[in-house]
């Protein structure tokens, strides 16, 4: 049995060798549909206003804000823009965000941002006043364990699915006046 194997494996690599070996191609293979498709796109930085909000609630590690309750999805990302660039220029206080709070995350801050109050209280409160599922209609994350200033912004749908609205490992680059 052990020569029949041993015969079988020399009479594959012969046909390998008759058959002639080529060798690996030098150029890149091409790039197809799946391989761009994969590559993640973002949405335009909004160019609107964000809307006005207020402080809900305040801890060590979080912030939940509060914004009118039709607030567009472009407004809330807007939100998220704003609350990006105060992190990156140090201007919370600019927006009635403690700035030194912000300062002491250890190792990052996060904002959860609600579209009216209805639902503000429910990672706080005993009872989720809207039910057991999160209700933010936006989250921004600054600091990591790895890179201070590491930051992740995204809008939050109904259905349980998010749009991120940059590639949080690139570098932060301030907006053009």
């Amino acid at each position: 049995m052990r020569s029949l194997r041993t015969v079988f494996v020399f009479a594959t690599i012969a046909a390998t060798f008759v058959a002639g070996c080529k060798p690996a191609s030098k150029q890149p293979a091409p790039k197809t549909e799946a391989s761009q498709a994969s590559k993640p796109s973002y949405p335009a930085r909004p160019s609107i206003a964000a809307p006005s909000f207020k402080v809900f609630h305040q801890t060590p590690l979080a912030f939940t804000l509060v914004t009118k309750p039709n607030a567009t999805d472009d407004e809330i990302a807007a939100m998220i823009w704003q609350l990006r660039d105060a992190a990156h220029t140090g201007t919370f206080d600019k927006l009635h965000i403690s700035q030194k709070a912000v300062d002491k995350r250890d190792p990052n801050i996060g904002f959860n941002i609600y579209r009216g109050d209805k639902c503000a209280s429910e990672k706080f409160a005993d009872k989720p006043p809207c039910g057991t599922s999160y209700h933010a209609a936006g989250d921004y994350t600054f600091g990591s364990y790895r890179q201070k200033d590491w930051d992740d912004g995204r809008l939050l749908h109904a259905d349980g699915t998010s749009t991120e609205l940059w590639d949080p490992n690139a570098a932060y680059i301030a907006p053009t006046k």
